[in-house]
């Protein structure tokens, strides 16, 4: 099968499920992809320029069978002026949405882009989310907002769309060695007693929380419970000012600080490290958080958002131990609570779980069967 990848915002997440997926896949793929900056041009124009690539290399004696967007393309108007490929079969991954996008500042949402995502979910043969929450939360959002229309609200529209909406989570790329090695090694380190090692690893924006890792992190000095810690994930232009504070005031503890250049290097940090926290306000679906558990981290998540169902993917049920409640305090008790009980730090026993079911060389062959039902 003759894939077309249209990738309006190519870089994170996008693009490592992107070529996870086509590492993995028994389909032939063409992929035309733009930077990932200006996300909001990106879902204004990106139709255009794609219907204008692929118009010349459909001229060019270029064929495809089924074409594979994300969320970021409007999937209607490159339908509507990509003649040439307008009746391939459509599938459009929504790595997040803008009808549960947290708003940098209180204000009132710009509807144009979750309407945009509505738009293209009902122009797409096949929609395909990362969880089920981002499904539900968007499925949630547009009921309620579709309520307060002012008038011919597509209720029809809005339903026919539900019914051909999956959940197809992304693969995890595991590295090929040792892992009974590394798990003995983790358990050997953490009953040792010494200070726990934390890692938070996500890009360093605001939806990712910073201040709840800052105002944690200080909990933990004063009520003296010691740990060492490393900072790592994708930084871009405007880094909030939390981070600075946090190198400031724990630089004697730190063992890693910010992006970690080649994947080598982001999974020894994981290795190395004991417990993952995350104090993410938005995520669809938890991909750094999936990793680590795989490296055999135990894993401290907020209670909210697509943890839950993260966790789920275990052998057993780890949800009572690994989330906490929502605040900074909830997060410091729990990494206490782990500092005291050594013996259930080292026995989670839930990375071979997600090596399993969530590599590449499994999803990929999934998600290549359902694309071909398209």
């Amino acid at each position: 099968m003759r894939v077309l990848s249209l990738q309006p915002f190519f870089g994170g997440s996008h693009r490592q499920f992107h070529e996870g997926w086509v590492r993995h896949s028994q389909h032939d793929w063409t992929t035309i992809a733009l930077p990932s900056r200006h996300w909001k041009w990106r879902m204004r124009h990106a139709a255009i320029h794609f219907a204008r690539e692929v118009g010349e290399r459909f001229a060019n004696g270029e064929r495809w069978d089924a074409i594979v967007c994300t969320d970021m393309m409007n999937v209607a108007e490159f339908r509507a002026i990509s003649r040439q490929v307008r009746d391939l079969p459509l599938m459009a991954y929504f790595h997040e949405n803008q009808f549960a996008y947290p708003n940098r500042v209180e204000q009132e949402r710009d509807q144009h882009f979750a309407f945009t995502n509505f738009v293209s979910a009902i122009a797409a043969d096949q929609v395909w989310f990362n969880s089920a929450f981002n499904r539900d939360s968007i499925l949630a959002a547009l009921r309620d907002q579709a309520s307060h229309w002012p008038d011919f609200v597509p209720w029809q529209e809005i339903d026919l769309m539900e019914q051909k909406l999956f959940v197809q989570r992304p693969g995890i790329e595991v590295p090929s060695i040792d892992w009974p090695a590394v798990e003995q090694a983790h358990a050997k380190r953490v009953l040792a007693g010494n200070p726990l090692h934390l890692i938070w690893a996500a890009r360093w924006e605001h939806d990712k929380n910073p201040l709840g890792l800052l105002e944690a992190l200080r909990l933990l000095r004063d009520q003296n419970i010691p740990f060492t810690l490393s900072v790592i994930g994708e930084q871009f232009g405007t880094v909030p000012p939390e981070f600075a504070a946090i190198r400031g005031e724990f630089s004697n503890v730190i063992e890693r600080w910010g992006f970690q250049t080649d994947r080598e290097s982001y999974w020894q940090a994981l290795c190395n490290a004991d417990v993952f926290v995350s104090t993410a306000t938005h995520e669809f679906f938890g991909l750094a958080a999936a990793e680590a558990i795989a490296a055999g981290l135990y894993p401290l998540l907020p209670d909210r958002l697509a943890y839950p169902e993260l966790l789920s993917i275990a052998e057993k049920s780890a949800s009572d131990s690994c989330l906490y409640g929502r605040g900074s305090a909830d997060l410091a008790a729990a990494v206490g609570q782990l500092h005291r009980d050594r013996d259930r730090l080292a026995s989670l026993g839930v990375g071979s779980s997600f090596r399993n079911d969530l590599s590449w060389c499994h999803r990929a062959s999934e998600m290549d069967s359902l694309l071909h039902s398209t």
